[in-house]
């Protein structure tokens, strides 16, 4: 949910909110904007000081209501499908194929988070070529 908020942003694009989600978990992402800590987006790499500004300002509304209690939970079959989409898209978006993205997603953990199941896959694939 996190991950299709981020790339809801104009001019965050999928490597973006990757950062992102892998530089901080969901959580401190949600707190992050709710206390609107623009100095605690900086420090993902590549977020510079107007980017974190504009994230801060397009989730405030969006990210409290995608995130009831501020977390990503994966606690039933629905949701578990909507994270294995949302890797399954991500490695799209990165630009690997079909093919190697569903033997990526072979390999992870039904149970897995969406930023967890991505970094996994990253490494999974990084290491296959």
């Amino acid at each position: 949910a996190a991950f299709r908020q981020l790339l809801k942003i104009s001019g965050i694009g999928a490597r973006t909110a990757l950062a992102v989600l892998s530089g901080m978990s969901v959580t401190e992402l949600a707190q992050a904007v709710t206390l609107q800590d623009a100095g605690r987006l900086t420090k993902v790499p590549g977020i510079g000081k107007k980017t974190a500004e504009r994230l801060l300002l397009e989730l405030r509304d969006r990210l409290p209501k995608a995130m009831p209690g501020g977390a990503v939970k994966v606690d039933d079959g629905d949701t578990a499908s909507d994270a294995a989409s949302d890797i399954m898209n991500a490695l799209l978006a990165l630009g690997y194929n079909e093919r190697e993205a569903l033997s990526a997603m072979k390999a992870l953990p039904p149970e897995v988070s969406v930023a967890d199941g991505i970094r996994a896959a990253l490494k999974l694939l990084s290491k296959s070529s």
